[in-house]
């Protein structure tokens, strides 16, 4: 069941989006160099999002499983990728967005190795090539930009995954690795569906320590479904009860870290769904891969 998010929460979300990225005066260290000191991602939800977003969920779940007449075997899903290479170089200079295909196929990998514990799994199904500085330089949450390359891009329906490379190389998304739509906001706009991606984060790209494929892997977990590790910090908001809580988004790898000694667990450093470098991170927990299932079950109509 797809079902229409209210126009409050769509507005909310976009807010949210818009404000998440990072100011125009960090430095070359925050992403803009050859090592970037945090992870930066564009999905960082207000409370009032997220407990909107999850009464809609228990709602529509709560009818999906009221009106179930047959059990259903689990079993694995498929995810169709288009892959949208955003470039802003004639020549297809690598440097300049121009990604191969090579390195798509190396992104593939890792993103399914990442997701072979869950049931998904993703192909890809083309690649797109697009030279365009203006969407390469400028496309930001919640700006013209991004609506123009989407609705002249975007291929499938909400099963279907579109990622978009581009430089964030404006000042209101300088810093960032990337964002992603989650499932609740599909139905009230299907055409902002997706991933989008700074070109650099892909398997031997530059944005070292971010460069090995895991700021893909990390965005997906948001177009599954799941919220950062340190949603609402140690009042643990991902909504997930074997995720420790984490006061704040982990750096490096800090391993034995505990930003917060008053809960069981420390710091989940090495969930995908945390900042830590992408050699630090691992797993996705049990608990995770449960909540996904039900998100896109009830939102993009993946039944496993």
């Amino acid at each position: 069941m797809l079902t229409r998010l209210p126009a409050s929460l769509v507005a909310l979300f976009s807010l949210t989006a818009a404000v998440a990225a990072v100011p125009a005066d960090w430095s070359s260290s925050h992403g803009i160099g050859p090592r970037a000191a945090t992870r930066k991602c564009g999905n960082e939800p207000s409370l009032e999002v997220v407990n909107q977003m999850e009464a809609m969920f228990a709602d529509l779940l709560a009818e999906k499983q009221a009106s179930r007449t047959t059990t259903r075997a689990a079993g694995d899903y498929t995810v169709p990728v288009y892959f949208n290479v955003i470039y802003t170089d004639e020549d297809k200079d690598a440097a300049n967005g121009a990604i191969p295909d090579d390195q798509i196929a190396q992104q593939m990998d890792v993103m399914n190795n990442a997701f072979s514990g869950t049931g998904l799994s993703f192909v890809l199904q083309d690649t797109i090539r697009t030279l365009n500085t203006d969407w390469f330089n400028n496309v930001a949450p919640d700006t013209d930009k991004q609506t123009q390359m989407k609705k002249q891009l975007r291929q499938g329906g909400p099963s279907t995954l579109n990622v978009y490379t581009v430089g964030f190389n404006n000042d209101g998304a300088r810093g960032l690795l990337g964002y992603a739509t989650f499932p609740a906001t599909y139905s009230s706009n299907p055409d902002d569906d997706g991933i989008v991606l700074h070109y650099a984060t892909l398997p031997g790209g530059s944005q070292e320590p971010y460069n090995k494929g895991q700021t893909l892997t990390h965005e997906v977990g948001h177009w599954v479904g799941l919220y950062h590790t340190f949603q609402d910090g140690c009042d643990g908001g991902d909504q997930v009860d074997d995720t420790p809580a984490e006061a704040e988004p982990s750096s490096g790898c800090p391993e034995g870290r505990n930003t917060c000694p008053n809960r069981a667990g420390v710091d989940p450093i090495h969930n995908y769904m945390d900042y830590s470098d992408d050699a630090c991170l691992t797993e996705f927990t049990p608990g995770q891969i449960e909540r996904l299932k039900s998100q896109i079950s009830t939102f993009r109509g993946i039944t496993m």
